[in-house]
Formats: C-alpha cells, sequence, structure tokens
C-alpha cells in the first residue's frame, strides 16, 4: 500500500494528538516528581510536627545543590574551550579550528554564564535542563533627519530599498525649485544566533523518546499575547479567536497552573485586543505528509488550547540541547539529584528534631509535683531563679529523659556521610572542611580528593557529553546555514573573517571540561615541561628542525600566561605566526646570500650569529616564562648559567671563523675548524651539568 499525501486536516489531527499526548504524559508522571523536588529544595518535607515540638527542616537537598553547582560550574569554564571540534581529514583543520573559536564566541556573546548556570540547576532539581538554540532575524531601525535636499539628492535617498519616508514636507525657492525636508527610517536587518533556557515546565516529549534527537515529538508552550502572533505575520482575526480561557479539550486549571495563565489579565486587556493571553507552541516533530514513506522533521508554530496550526517548515534538527545528572538507560528523564536524596532530608528532618526536642526537654525537665502540696503559680514561673513554694521537700522532682540526644549525634553523621557518598559533596572536595585532610601525605590527600569527586565528576562528564555537545553543535550547524557575510572574529590577536561554509560537516566533537588533568596547576606544569622540550629542539636542530617552530614556542608562552590570569599575551610577546616566521627565514636567507660573494666566512658568520641570537631569545623567553610560573631560585640560575655557557661557545665559534678567514687570507693556509670544533666540545663537555 503506498502512503498517500496528507491533507491539512490531517496533518492538524496528528500534531494536535501528537502534543496532547507529551503533554499529558509529562503532567501525569513527570511533574508530580519535579513538584515534590522543588518543595523539597525550598526546604519543605512531608513530615508532620506536633504542637509545641520542634519544626525545622534538614535542607540536605538544597544544601547540596548550591555546594555542586559552584564546582561543576568552575569546572565547565575555567577553561576557553569547554568543547572542541576536531577534524577528520587533513584539508578541515583550519576550519575546525576556527569553529571552535566561533562557537566559544558565540557562547560568550548570548551570557553563556547565566544560561548554562540556570540549566544546571533545572537538571540538578527538575530532572533536565533545557537550552533552546535559534536563529534570530532582528531588525534594527534608525532615524534620520534631513534638510534643503534637491530631487537628485532626494532620488539618491529613496534609492536605499531599506529607507522609508516617514514625514516629507517640500519648500519652494524663489528661482521655482523646490527643496525637501524628510524624515526616514532606515532599516537593517542582521542574524543572530541565540540561546535560552527553557522552564522544564514549558517542555514536552512523548513517552516513547529515548533522546531528543530521535524522539517522535517535542516543543514548548509559552503564554503569550495576540500582539506577538501578529508581528510574526498572522491574521489578527484568527489569532484573537484562539486567545482567552481553555476551551474544555485541556482541565483549565491544570493548563493554568502549567503555563502561568492569568484570566484576570484578559479582563484587563480587553479594552486592548492585543494584549489577550494566548497559548503559543513550538512543535517539532517527524511527519510523512509528502507522502514518500520517509518521515521528515517538520517545524510547527501553533496557537490556542487545540494547538491550531498556524506556520510549518522542515528542520534538519531540533533547536533543544538536554542536560541531565542521572540519566536512565532506555528513557527520556532520568533523575535529578534532589530526586536522589529526597528521602534522606526525611530522615534527617525527623532526627535533627528529636535531637532539638531532647536538648529543649533537658535544658526545660518536665517536673513531677504532689497535687496541693506546691504553688502552681511558681511552678509555671519560668524565671530563672525563681523560687517555688512546696509544703514538703518530697512534694516536687525533676522527670530525667536520658541520653537521647548524644544517641541521635552519630545517626546524623551518618546519614550526612551516606548523602556524601550519593551526591559526591564532601569536605575533601569542597575544600571547607579544616580537619579533613590533617595528617595525610600528599598521595594520600590525592587519593582522597580524587574518591571523593568521583561521583561529581561522573555527573559534570554526564553534562558535557550530553548538553554541551548538543548545544555547541547547534551553534555550529546553525552557523553554517545562516552565514553573516561581514562576520568578523579576533583570532589570535587578528581579526579574520568567517566563512562557516567552508567548515566541513563530519566534525567530531570533544568537551574539554576540564577533568583529569584539566586543574590549572597541573596544566601550567605540563606546559612548562612542553616548553622545555620545545626549546631544547629548537636550539639543537635550528629552526628546520621540522617538529617545533616559533610559533610553536610563543603558543605555548601564551597559553602559560592564560593559566596565569593573564589573558592579553600581546602585551608580553610579538605576534608569531607561520607566514610571519616564513618572512623572517627568507629575510635572513636574502641577507646571507647578498653577503656571501664578498667574503666567504661572513654568510657562516652570519648564520651561526642568528643561531645565538635565536637561542638568546628563546632562552630569555623561558626565563621569563618560568618567572611567570614562580620558578625557583635555584632553577633560574641553572637557566642562567646554560644561557651564559651558550654564549661563550657561539663567541668561540665566531672568534674561529675570523681568526681561520685571517689565517687563509694572509698565508694561504686552511684551518680544519670542525676538528677543533670538536675539542672545544670535549672541552666543555662537562658544563652541560650545570
Amino acid at each position: 500500500m503506498k502512503p498517500a499525501k496528507l491533507s491539512d486536516e490531517q496533518i492538524q489531527n496528528t500534531l494536535a494528538t501528537a502534543v496532547k499526548s507529551a503533554v499529558a504524559f509529562i503532567e501525569s508522571e513527570i511533574s508530580p516528581d519535579r513538584i515534590t523536588a522543588q518543595r523539597y529544595f525550598d526546604g519543605d518535607v512531608d513530615l508532620e510536627h506536633e504542637e509545641g515540638r520542634s519544626k525545622i527542616v534538614a535542607t540536605k537537598c538544597r544544601d547540596t545543590v548550591r555546594a555542586i553547582k559552584p564546582a561543576l560550574m568552575r569546572v565547565f569554564l575555567q577553561t576557553d574551550k569547554p568543547v572542541e571540534f576536531t577534524p577528520r581529514r587533513p584539508d578541515a583543520v583550519a576550519g575546525a579550528e576556527q569553529a571552535t573559536s566561533y562557537a566559544q564566541l558565540i557562547f560568550q556573546r548570548n551570557n553563556g554564564f547565566t544560561v548554562l548556570s540556570d540549566a544546571f540547576h533545572d537538571a540538578l532539581v527538575k530532572k533536565v535542563g533545557i537550552v533552546k538554540v535559534y536563529h534570530d532575524e532582528t531588525k534594527e531601525v534608525e532615524f534620520d533627519d534631513y534638510t534643503g535636499l534637491s530631487e537628485e539628492q532626494l532620488a539618491l535617498v529613496l534609492s536605499d530599498p531599506e529607507t522609508e519616508i516617514i514625514e516629507q514636507e517640500t519648500e519652494e525657492q524663489f528661482d521655482g525649485s523646490v527643496l525637501y525636508n524628510l524624515k526616514v527610517a532606515h532599516q537593517s536587518a542582521r542574524g543572530e544566533i541565540r540561546f535560552d533556557s527553557v522552564a522544564p515546565e514549558d517542555f514536552f516529549v512523548d513517552r516513547a523518546a529515548r533522546d531528543i534527537e530521535t524522539c517522535y515529538v517535542c516543543g514548548h508552550s509559552t503564554v503569550g499575547r495576540v500582539g506577538d502572533l501578529v508581528e510574526m505575520g498572522f491574521d489578527f482575526e484568527e489569532v484573537y479567536s484562539l486567545g482567552g480561557a481553555a476551551d474544555g479539550t485541556v482541565d483549565e486549571e491544570e493548563q493554568m497552573a502549567r503555563t502561568g495563565w492569568d484570566s484576570d489579565q484578559d479582563d484587563e486587556s480587553a479594552l486592548d485586543p492585543s494584549m489577550r493571553n494566548v497559548l503559543i507552541t513550538e512543535a517539532y516533530m517527524r511527519m510523512d505528509i509528502e507522502g514518500t514513506g520517509i518521515p521528515r522533521r517538520y517545524k510547527f508554530i501553533c496557537a490556542g488550547q487545540d494547538y491550531k496550526i498556524l506556520d510549518r517548515e522542515l528542520c534538519d534538527h531540533n533547536p533543544f540541547a538536554v542536560f541531565e545528572v542521572d540519566p536512565e538507560p532506555h528513557t527520556f528523564f532520568g533523575r535529578s539529584l534532589v530526586d536522589i536524596i529526597t528521602d534522606d532530608q526525611d530522615a534527617a528532618t525527623s532526627m535533627l528534631r528529636g535531637l532539638l526536642d531532647a536538648i529543649a526537654m533537658a535544658n526545660n525537665p518536665r517536673m513531677a509535683a504532689v497535687e496541693n502540696q506546691v504553688n502552681m503559680d511558681d511552678l509555671l514561673n519560668g524565671e530563672i531563679g525563681g523560687v517555688i513554694r512546696v509544703k514538703s521537700m518530697d512534694a516536687l522532682r525533676e522527670i530525667t529523659i536520658g541520653t537521647a540526644a548524644a544517641a541521635a549525634l552519630p545517626a546524623i553523621q551518618h546519614y550526612d556521610e551516606v548523602i556524601r557518598g550519593k551526591t559526591g559533596v564532601t569536605g575533601a572536595a569542597m575544600g571547607m572542611d579544616a580537619d579533613a585532610l590533617q595528617g595525610q601525605t600528599a598521595t594520600g590527600v590525592n587519593a582522597a580528593v580524587q574518591a571523593a569527586t568521583a561521583v561529581s565528576e561522573l555527573i559534570a562528564r554526564t553534562l558535557a557529553e550530553g548538553g554541551m555537545r548538543q548545544l555547541f553543535t547547534a551553534i555550529v550547524k546553525l552557523a553554517r546555514q545562516h552565514p553573516n557575510p561581514d562576520e568578523m572574529m579576533r583570532l589570535e590577536g587578528q581579526f579574520v573573517p568567517v566563512d562557516p561554509r567552508s567548515w566541513s560537516t563530519d566534525l567530531d566533537v570533544i568537551a574539554n571540561v576540564g577533568l583529569g588533568t584539566g586543574r590549572h596547576e597541573e596544566r601550567a606544569m605540563v606546559l612548562r615541561e612542553t616548553l622545555q622540550h620545545q626549546t631544547m629542539i629548537f636550539q639543537t636542530y635550528g629552526p628546520q628542525n621540522g617538529l617545533v617552530t616559533m610559533t610553536n614556542i610563543r603558543n605555548t608562552l601564551a597559553d602559560i600566561l592564560r593559566l596565569g590570569g593573564v589573558f592579553n599575551a600581546d602585551r608580553h610577546f610579538n605576534q608569531m605566526n607561520p607566514q610571519i616566521e616564513q618572512q623572517l627565514m627568507q629575510q635572513a636567507a636574502q641577507a646571507a646570500q647578498g653577503q656571501q660573494g664578498s667574503d666567504p666566512n661572513q654568510a657562516f658568520m652570519q648564520v651561526e650569529q642568528m643561531k645565538a641570537q635565536m637561542r638568546s631569545q628563546t632562552e630569555m623567553a623561558k626565563l621569563r616564562a618560568q618567572g611567570q610560573a614562580k620558578a625557583s631560585e635555584e632553577e633560574r640560575l641553572r637557566l642562567k648559567a646554560i644561557a651564559d655557557h651558550d654564549l661563550e661557545r657561539d663567541k668561540m665559534t665566531q672568534d674561529l671563523a675570523v681568526k681561520a678567514a685571517e689565517i687563509l687570507a694572509k698565508y694561504g693556509i686552511a684551518v680544519d675548524t670542525a676538528q677543533i670544533r670538536q675539542q672545544q666540545a670535549g672541552i666543555q663537555g662537562p658544563m652541560a651539568n650545570v
């Protein structure tokens, strides 16, 4: 049976049924857990309390979320490239580097810190954090006033298709000519890639979904105004009829609670129909509209409680990035951090209340009094040092309650350890417990910290491999689909044009979230060791070694400065790239070639001087970098001795070349300079151990 093309009515019914089913799934199975998690995060529990007893709540959920969130933000934002694109082909290397830098630029433009903080908070409390990435066509309007324009000037102003006349006046001159006074509006459209956090309550997905890419339907709903849809180009009468209260297809109270609907605003906006409330839904669904047998993904703009389709268009991806902290295999929704420790907050609250009640009863014990033998007014008076009148010394005694308070403390500490084991938030991980690492060796401290942060690092890796990869992948995909012709970006200290169309479509995505060896101190140590190897190779084999260039050394120095908090490396080192390096080498070769005919030994001396100068500059740069890293005085002296030794050796080489040239010119005897240099190297060899 060949599939048939769907009619508009069939498309409407199919979409409305799918969206209503997805919304019902969210409201019946996901929303109750979210409501409970939010209550517990706000400091509420399901435990009852007696009148006159403690009603304090052990806010374990809120404390845990607030403790782990700063660590997650530090892990993701301590590097300037949290996500990196890597090429699969040699010709895509430059495009991958530019895509990485451009995606990071878009992340910073959209206040990525705030959006990421919101997404992490939603994931920790409400199962998932949702970020929507989209291309926004914004129009900027500028107003200008022109006076005394001739007809030719008027025609020139009106030749711009983006110019609109707001006001126009004419002035007739004595010679019969006419001058024009104008007020015009210049409109300029510019597309921007944007991303915003979406409230999890507004997001919906079908029950059978496993991930955001393969789901049947997904989307989000918001309460807007009729004027918002009219501004988007939809018919006012059609949109106005879709606004207002629920029409019975969805429970009105549930709809109002889910979307924040305020029916009073409809009454207040009766005088302004454009301000009437309307439910706006953006849905993404796979559907075989053309009857080809292959479903394709469409973007639908809907309005009203019945999800009336206003517009549809083909799209190649869902614009949502989904952040999770504890995903469940084969399901879309996993568990939030609050879901995991909800029961522990109940238990900790119960023990804390018992502890406080026991302390209060110990400080204010109950009394046993013989009836008619004690003055009750004196007994009920809680004044410190007050006198209680009794008729007999045995008429009053204190009722002891035992040591329940002392027994509750170990139980509370046990539950604290249980929560730490579930979440990875410990004193060793946070660095807030002054006694957590006392009396341990450096190896023991590192092992304790790594063991304590295992769970939190797993949470960070899950967030990185999920939502972070999806977010940056969507940014690059939109950049390729909507390139700005005049887009510029600063790359390695220079502004370069950005052409996303030249980027490869099969770039791999790597999340650099600062785990493992990503700590600043460890990275700085690795870079310093790398700089030592680079300078050794460059000194030994020269500029044409094929492994290390001056550009590589300059990049290493810039990275060391960046880890030290100095982000403007141009203030300390000149720009260096392969083009500049090639120009320097060509200039040196031309200078040596120009002087080779006049003096046969001059070229050799020039090359040796250039090598000595390069080695000296390299050593000085190395010393400067070591100073930035607070190198020890012994290391500085050792490097200085090596630099002095190299300079002395180069001076001896130059002197030898000069003497050999003088002997050859005066006596006609050629000196074996190679043998002499070998003997000098053997004599000065021990200096290598300085």
